[in-house]
């Protein structure tokens, strides 16, 4: 009997065995498999709703949870492949609902961030990018509070790929730093599995066109590819580099390498043309107008070929594809100022209170006819209830009115906020201004017939119109760097840092903004050279922020940059010294308020110094002016731990 039994047995696995999951990527049930292809193919399609029930129905019949949360995955591809409407939005909002709690339901957690992944695309793609962009940060808050990595990584990657769909490199860059950090230090499977080299060739453009960061993350990209498509992409950013050093050799070579695979113009849009144009520009021959630069691609790639125009004497073409560069990163700007409008939500929230309070003043009238007539009938206790009653409702009239007055009060800072907002457009347009016609006017000249002026004057007219080119940027990036700070999303980067390269370095960048006669210096570090835990680009970003701000004060004598260990002991000093008409010790704290100039008649934000105390702030630094030094000038003061706190 035995015998018999345990063939019986092995018979009946056999039978049951085919129609679960071992023949497939999904590892569900071959007959829920095999609808769900075909569901997938029909999305958008006639005949999803009857191919998707059937899944539904062998998912429940099988009992396969993990066929059950793909119908639903099927579900809510279909609804986001319909007519965009206010109505589809709430249908794609309940299908992502479901599939989340379906996913959570059975433990499947990559389909529940895959959820809110397919309502950001379908919102991105209708145009709607702050519903996008809050859909991809309610997701990272989702996975920090299950403490799910996997959901953070996913996160981090999707706003950064937001970001920079807007050109906005600079939010992009924190979210790519910590996806990267995610990846480098995780053990988890299905995060080990993907490539990093998209992430590192995205940092790449988040640092100067041509920096050794860039170089260094392009090389990272390169060690950490998986497929042929990392490969390829990395192939397309060293060909970038190449021509930028004028190595047109390797760029050929890699240009060509790129060309031969059909599948290079996917990777990188508009590759092609890209290419195109620096052949042109290599070769002697551009002759394209603004309009064909500007459809390459990203405003990333047409700075590219605005450096090698530069490179290869094309200047007065390289300049016009600065400004128009200028003017998208306008218009970039003003877009993300206009989706700050806080003042929208404190009128709505004015017209409910009003609305609220005249329902309560109907409901008032009402009951004051009631008690009335109640007064009529029981005297006596209707006088008790009343009294009570009207107690309670001057109590919360008295409430409401207190909500008037916060509102009241909340809408008087609005209208501050908006008179802020007014000054500081007037200032900026005066500012953005000056250079403009400053460029305006030396290219008229410029654009004269040959002869007109000698060689030497038109290139020192070229010369003015690169410099305040270079101011209009400089103005931008303090806007951005401002905005960066407010939003939170500015982030410091430990690693090691020298203190005479990184003073050098500041020298370099800045000595261009030296006036006529002036000179600037650096005394190097006693003792040889020093290295210290900190960020050095941030360092450099202050250091250069305050020689920029001692030249356009500086009209004549020098300016001092200094380095010191032992001024306070513990600490690393920097400090910058000019011979300028220095500021009012009462002017001291005011100069570091944003927006706050001194002199009105010197080009400049009111930003500069402003961002420096910032930035040294959160590295547990700290910069002032120092209001002991005898002059003539200023001294100002940049000090930060040898030793940086453990959670910095």
């Amino acid at each position: 009997m035995r015998p018999r039994l345990a063939t019986t047995l092995i018979l009946l696995l056999l039978v049951l065995l085919p129609s679960r999951a071992q023949n497939n990527p999904y590892e569900i049930a071959d007959e829920c498999y095999h609808l769900f292809v075909k569901a997938e193919n029909l999305v958008g399609k006639p005949g999803f709703e009857e191919t998707s029930a059937a899944l539904f129905e062998a998912a429940l019949r099988l009992k396969d949870t993990k066929a059950e949360t793909l119908y639903y995955v099927a579900e809510l591809k279909n609804q986001t492949r319909q007519p965009a409407t206010p109505e589809n939005d709430a249908a794609v909002d309940a299908a992502c609902q479901k599939l989340k709690a379906v996913s959570e339901k059975y433990g499947y957690r990559q389909y529940y961030y895959y959820a809110y992944q397919m309502a950001q695309t379908y919102y991105y793609n209708r145009g709607m990018i702050n519903r996008s962009m809050e859909l991809a940060r309610e997701m990272q808050a989702d996975a920090i509070a299950h403490n799910d990595e996997y959901g953070v990584w996913n996160g981090d990657k999707y706003l950064a790929s937001l970001y920079i769909g807007q050109n906005d490199y600079m939010s992009a860059k924190p979210h790519l730093i910590n996806a990267l950090e995610i990846y480098n230090t995780s053990s988890d499977a299905v995060i080990r599995r993907q490539s990093p080299s998209r992430l590192y060739c995205d940092l790449a453009d988040t640092y100067p066109i041509g920096s050794d960061s860039v170089r260094i993350n392009v090389d990272k990209a390169m060690a950490g590819a998986k497929q042929l498509m990392d490969t390829l992409r990395c192939k397309y950013y060293y060909a970038r580099l190449a021509a930028l050093d004028g190595k047109w050799d390797e760029y050929a070579r890699l240009r060509d390498e790129c060309l031969s695979d059909e599948s290079f113009t996917r990777i990188i849009r508009n590759g092609d043309q890209f290419f195109n144009l620096l052949d042109d520009i290599h070769g002697g021959t551009l002759e394209k107008s603004m309009q064909e630069v500007f459809k390459v691609g990203s405003l990333r790639q047409v700075k590219v070929i605005a450096n090698v125009c530069e490179n290869n004497g094309y200047k007065d073409f390289a300049f016009e594809v600065e400004k128009h560069l200028v003017r998208n990163l306008e218009r970039i700007v003003s877009r993300a100022n206009q989706s700050r409008l806080s003042e929208l939500d404190v009128s709505m929230g004015k017209a409910a209170l009003s609305a609220d309070l005249a329902h309560k003043e109907e409901e008032l009238d009402t009951v004051t006819s009631i008690i009335f007539v109640l007064l009529l009938i029981i005297l006596v206790a209707s006088a008790v209830f009343s009294g009570i009653h009207i107690h309670n409702l001057q109590k919360n009239k008295r409430k409401d009115a207190a909500r008037i007055a916060e509102l009241q009060a909340a809408n008087e800072k609005v209208r501050q906020a908006d008179a802020a907002k007014t000054r500081f457009v007037q200032n900026m347009s005066h500012e953005v201004r000056t250079p403009l016609n400053a460029i305006v006017g030396f290219s008229q000249l410029l654009g004269l017939p040959d002869g007109t002026f000698p060689a030497e004057e038109k290139e020192e007219f070229a010369g003015h119109v690169v410099n305040n080119s270079k101011m209009l940027t400089m103005l931008l990036d303090d806007i951005l760097n401002a905005s960066a700070m407010d939003s939170g999303n500015y982030k410091i980067s430990y690693e090691e840092g020298e203190c005479n390269y990184m003073c050098y370095a500041a020298i370099s960048s800045a000595e261009h903004r030296l006036q006529p006669g002036v000179s600037m210096s650096y005394d190097p570090l006693p003792g040889g050279p020093f290295t210290f835990r900190t960020d050095p680009r941030r360092v450099q970003q202050i250091l250069i922020n305050l020689l920029t701000n001692a030249c356009k004060h500086t009209s004549k004598g020098s300016i001092k940059l200094a380095c010191s260990l032992d001024e306070n002991p513990g600490e690393v000093t920097f400090s910058v010294t000019d011979t300028g008409p220095g500021v009012p010790a009462d002017k001291a704290e005011a100069i570091f308020d944003r927006f706050t100039k001194l002199n009105e008649f010197v080009q400049g934000s009111g930003l500069g110094l402003s961002i420096c105390r910032d930035i040294a702030s959160r590295m547990a630094g700290r910069v002032y002016l120092d209001t002991g030094y005898p002059g003539p000038g200023a001294r100002f003061v940049f000090v930060l731990p040898v030793n940086p706190p453990a959670n910095q």
